[in-house]
């Protein structure tokens, strides 16, 4: 599975609204660049795919040299002095700092828990717009330059890049509706404890800000995300205005987004830190453990919601801390807060229930494949990524460049038999209508037609 870390909401933004070409560009490019990454299948492998290297045993870091080439060359293993490559050493000194937070308060050796090799990669395409783990290793582009700083400058990206893997070989939450936003959230809640833990500050010193920094100065914006106050983190011209909600009564019901990963995620990170101010401390001594043990023993299926996670929180808290109860009802009170555990609520949105991508639609093309009656335009919308953008395209077919080509690939799809699997954290999904044809496929399973289909009408017809 591969999850990125700037929403695709965010990244389309970019592209139609920025104030200059080179800003507008990049967005777009990092959009194409996302188009093309594939996505592992969701069932976590049995060791990391990143193999030992003789005389690394944590991590290795590599750089794409500005290529979409991975791993790329080698540039900095353990025991290695500074390179002076500040996109190298920052994203050795974060990874380091990611893996000591996870064995010294949790006892977790690497991202497999087995001590596999952590493979990094910096310097991915052009002015990329994004970070991802894909896998099987972390990835960083260098930013635009002008909208995002490089994505190794704020230590909080890596963390949440390194946390998706966590999930990903514990319960593998799937990337749909709430299973999709606990997983984002999760990530996002180790990444405030790192870099809490980095600075030295308790739950009620932090600002909770995640990816603070990577914005440049010009623009309007504290942070990517606020935990604490989700929806206040940026609102600028160029970049809109922070979807995030915090609260079930403004849950956001939508198609977009994998069911509005990104934006729903607020809900479950203002508990974590309604939940960590409460306690007092620091966020990892006690909150961050019930967290952490909710992933490895709370027997969470990988389509469990909020509610179900909550309960989740709160029976693991009585387990850890059974001799003061007090850190169980403040969890409680937390999820409360946010509206997750009210007994009048609803049950899980999206919870509990299967998220496969329904590709139910006629067998051909409609009116037939030679039929001269065939409709004259071929629509595509592109939701989720690391951002959670909706991009939409629509192509003439008899007037557009690229008419004959599309038609080509439509009558190629229409014969094929597509198989589609759950969407993948931080990866897009795409849906296709044409006439009275229309199916929706997640991004790791176009094939090489439907690829080419797609990148075509959102680049000409978007």
């Amino acid at each position: 599975m591969t999850c990125t870390f700037v929403p695709p909401y965010l990244l389309q933004r970019i592209a139609r609204r920025a104030g200059t070409r080179h800003a507008c560009d990049s967005g777009r490019g990092t959009l194409q660049v996302d188009d093309r990454l594939r996505a592992r299948r969701e069932s976590p492998p049995p060791e990391m795919a990143a193999p030992r290297l003789p005389g690394t045993s944590t991590r290795v870091v590599h750089t794409a040299n500005n290529t979409e080439t991975l791993p790329g060359d080698v540039v900095r293993r353990d025991g290695d002095p500074p390179v002076g490559d500040l996109a190298v050493d920052e994203a050795f000194d974060s990874s380091g700092q990611a893996l000591d937070l996870f064995q010294s308060q949790f006892g977790r050796r690497s991202i497999d828990g087995q001590g596999g090799t952590v493979s990094i990669t910096v310097h991915y395409g052009r002015d990329y717009d994004n970070a991802f783990w894909d896998g099987s290793q972390l990835v960083f582009g260098d930013g635009d330059g002008q909208i995002f700083e490089r994505f190794t400058k704020p230590m909080d990206v890596m963390a949440h890049e390194f946390t998706h893997g966590v999930t990903q070989f514990t319960i593998g939450l799937a990337y749909q509706d709430q299973p999709g936003a606990l997983n984002e959230s999760i990530s996002d809640v180790f990444a405030a404890m790192a870099k809490q833990r980095l600075l030295g500050q308790s739950a009620a010193e932090a600002n909770w800000l995640i990816a603070e920094g990577l914005f440049k100065p010009e623009i309007n914006a504290k942070a990517l995300r606020s935990m604490k106050e989700p929806g206040t983190a940026y609102d600028d011209p160029q970049i809109g205005r922070d979807r995030q909600v915090g609260s079930m009564a403004d849950y956001v019901h939508t198609d977009d987004d994998s069911g509005g990963v990104h934006i729903n995620s607020g809900i479950p990170n203002r508990a974590f830190a309604l939940a960590a101010i409460a306690i007092g401390g620091a966020s990892w001594e006690k909150a961050g453990q019930v967290w952490y043990d909710t992933l490895l023993n709370g027997e969470l299926s990988p389509q469990a919601g909020f509610r179900t996670f909550a309960e989740a929180t709160v029976a693991s808290a009585g387990r850890l801390f059974a001799n003061d109860p007090s850190i169980g009802e403040r969890i409680r009170a937390a999820w409360f807060e946010v509206g997750v555990l009210d007994s009048q609520s609803p049950a899980d949105v999206g919870a509990e229930q299967p998220v496969g991508i329904d590709l139910a639609y006629p067998a051909g093309l409609p009116n037939g494949a030679a039929d001269a009656e065939q409709p004259a335009t071929v629509a595509v919308r592109r939701t989720g990524g690391f951002a959670g953008t909706t991009k939409v395209g629509q192509l003439d077919l008899n007037s557009d460049p690229e008419g004959s080509e599309v038609r080509h690939l439509l009558m190629h799809v229409g014969r094929q038999e597509i198989i589609s699997t759950r969407p993948a954290p931080d990866r897009f999904v795409y849906t296709v209508e044409y006439g009275d044809w229309r199916f929706t496929v997640p991004e790791q399973d176009l094939t090489p037609e439907l690829r080419r289909l797609v990148q075509v009408v959102l680049h000409d017809g978007g």
